[in-house]
């Protein structure tokens, strides 16, 4: 006899549908999104400035190279600041449970109470969470700070995934000027070719943060073509 290894929700339960992108998609998106407008709109003022193909895309390819680096660091240094923010936090609340333990054992029954449990209820988990110095301490960190102890190993992972996306993205708006003879074509294509990758990733994007898809990808493509447009006219300002 085969058992279901599923079995079916009960009567009356409904599916929930919950966003679930995790830690390297959102640097992903981070890092692409960066990469698809930054140097898109750096190649666009560019154009409307020379009038060599050679110099758009050296001039790319140095932004694209401090882009990603830039964008790698401060993702870097964003884990890292989430990570010790942390961990003070938890010396601090260490050193709290350690030294004034009533006043702490007073916040848990007070965090007990916001839950809606009885006195009688209270008072027994007050003497259970508080019997382990450790578990008293992460119970006060999550339910009183509301907060989630981050991987350690996050930051550099993170720095590594938003800096490669972000180059990877900056070279789809750059590839034009490779195989055109002169900035106007290769900025004719690049926009063409940029906008539609803004679309698509725009669309995707939404869809996994939970957002309206159509409405995301018109947005994404807007913002690229607006700083595009905005870097163009103030190239052919300055030149005259």
């Amino acid at each position: 006899m085969i058992t279901p290894t599923n079995p079916p929700p009960p009567a009356g339960s409904h599916p929930e549908h919950h966003s679930t992108s995790s830690a390297m998609l959102q640097d992903i998106v981070i890092g692409l999104s960066d990469g698809l407008t930054v140097p898109f709109a750096l190649a666009a003022g560019l154009s409307g400035a020379v009038t060599s193909s050679g110099l758009v895309i050296t001039a790319g390819l140095a932004e694209i190279v401090a882009g990603s680096i830039a964008m790698g660091l401060g993702g870097y240094l964003a884990g890292r600041t989430e990570v010790e923010h942390y961990e003070a936090e938890q010396a601090r609340e260490r050193r709290e449970v350690r030294e004034v333990p009533d006043v702490e054992r007073a916040e848990v029954d007070e965090l007990l109470a916001e839950m809606g449990l009885s006195e009688g209820t209270r008072r027994q988990a007050v003497a259970e969470l508080t019997a382990d110095p450790e578990q008293w301490v992460k119970f006060m960190m999550k339910y009183e700070l509301g907060l989630e102890e981050p991987d350690p190993k996050q930051a550099p992972k993170s720095a590594a995934t938003i800096s490669t996306a972000y180059a990877l993205g900056g070279l789809i708006p750059l590839s034009a000027y490779f195989f055109t003879a002169t900035p106007a074509q290769g900025l004719a294509w690049s926009a063409a070719i940029t906008l539609v990758c803004l679309l698509v990733f725009g669309f995707f994007k939404s869809r996994l943060t939970g957002q309206p898809a159509a409405a995301g990808a018109i947005r994404m493509a807007v913002v690229g073509a607006l700083a595009a447009a905005a870097a163009f006219g103030v190239a052919r300002l300055a030149r005259g």
